[in-house]
């Protein structure tokens, strides 16, 4: 009788330390969930007192619908760039939707639902700039780097463009240092750019030379709850739901939005 007691005990404790428990369980079957998103991402991921808005926010709160948990029931967390993969790991969010790029190197450390959306990476700059028309003019030029964001390995390592780095912690604080003359470039994507760009003196000089993919960061192994992002983002571009929140968010910015359902990079 001891030893079933405490085979009994032994299995209850396992179940509770990784395999099931709580803290492994798939999104597909949470009740409630704590979703990552950015604050400082004017139109995308933006906090307004204590409300956070954009397309990001919308797009998670439809997801969420899907899976069955109310907007009573999710709680949004500001995670920046730099600690997307770490919140993830450490189980302080369930899904992040936070202009999150699907990459090789990250899907070793996360699974990806989607991409819900392939925006491109472009320029901005001053508005009385007239020396920066593409990516190969930065050359020599002051490019942000967001510490934790790929964007500026883009144009740096990637199209070997010998422009100087300037790190920062968010997109906000770019913005900020290319307005007191710090830097002289901010590239990453363009729906980025376009909400930072309302009331600036700024321009995107319209010149994309990437196709990003914006994905949904998942615990790594979360299969199940992958493929359940994946079945709801399928519905929300069947129902024009997609088409709805690109046009309320950025219909007015004058990019070339393009409301079809990406091809999905498959569930890993």
């Amino acid at each position: 009788m001891r030893k079933y007691a405490a085979f009994v005990a032994l299995a209850a404790m396992t179940s509770a330390c990784g395999l099931g428990g709580a803290e492994e369980t798939s999104v597909a079957d949470k009740r409630s969930l704590v979703i990552g998103v950015k604050a400082d991402q004017p139109m995308l991921g933006f906090k307004r007192g204590d409300t956070y808005e954009g397309y990001d926010v919308d797009v998670a709160l439809y997801v969420a619908k899907k899976l069955g948990v109310p907007r009573s029931r999710v709680t949004f967390k500001t995670t920046p760039s730099s600690v997307r993969e770490a919140e993830l790991r450490a189980g302080n969010v369930d899904m992040i939707f936070a202009t999150y790029s699907i990459t090789a190197k990250r899907k070793t450390q996360v699974t990806f639902a989607g991409p819900y959306y392939v925006p491109h990476q472009d320029t901005l700059v001053r508005a009385d700039d007239t020396s920066i028309n593409n990516v190969r003019d930065l050359k020599g030029k002051r490019l942000c780097e967001v510490k934790g964001s790929n964007s500026w390995r883009r144009v740096i390592e990637e199209r070997k463009i010998d422009a100087t780095r300037v790190q920062v912690g968010t997109y906000g604080a770019c913005m900020d240092a290319l307005a007191a003359g710090r830097l002289d470039a901010v590239s990453t994507d363009d729906l980025i750019l376009a909400g930072f760009a309302v009331g600036r003196p700024v321009k995107i000089i319209n010149a994309p030379f990437t196709d990003e993919k914006y994905g949904v960061g998942l615990r790594k192994g979360d299969l199940e709850g992958c493929e359940a992002v994946n079945r709801a983002l399928i519905e929300m571009y069947q129902e024009g739901e997609a088409t709805r929140l690109l046009t309320r968010w950025f219909g007015k910015s004058g990019l070339k939005l393009t409301p079809s359902v990406p091809q999905f990079e498959g569930c890993s």
